[in-house]
């Protein structure tokens, strides 16, 4: 029996998914499997922040604070050269008009 064209183009994405997906399991399940065998021990009861020692006490603190300044630095920056690009187009469409008006 033979495949027709439409049959075929069918089955074609649903092998490509199929093959990303157990592609992508056995790509990921080293991962996994590390992350899971090297799990600390769970703690029993509640510590104080400031009973911690100074390492555990959020090291990354100033790394998020920067991270999200620049975050927002690069948002702002984006939107202001919109701003000035649509200013430059709305400049043209006033000349533009200015001139076929003119007609």
């Amino acid at each position: 029996m033979r495949f027709s064209s439409v049959k075929s183009a069918r089955i074609v994405p649903a092998v490509k998914m199929v093959l990303t997906s157990v592609f992508s399991v056995v790509l990921l399940a080293p991962a996994v499997l590390a992350a899971v065998q090297q799990a600390p021990p769970g703690q029993s009861e509640y510590v104080p922040i400031k009973d911690l020692p100074p390492t555990d006490q959020m090291p990354a603190g100033p790394l998020l604070v920067a991270a999200y300044g620049f975050a927002w630095i690069a948002a702002m920056f984006y939107l202001w050269t919109i701003w000035r690009r649509l200013s430059k187009v709305e400049a043209e469409m006033r000349v533009l008009s200015q001139k076929t008006s003119g007609r």
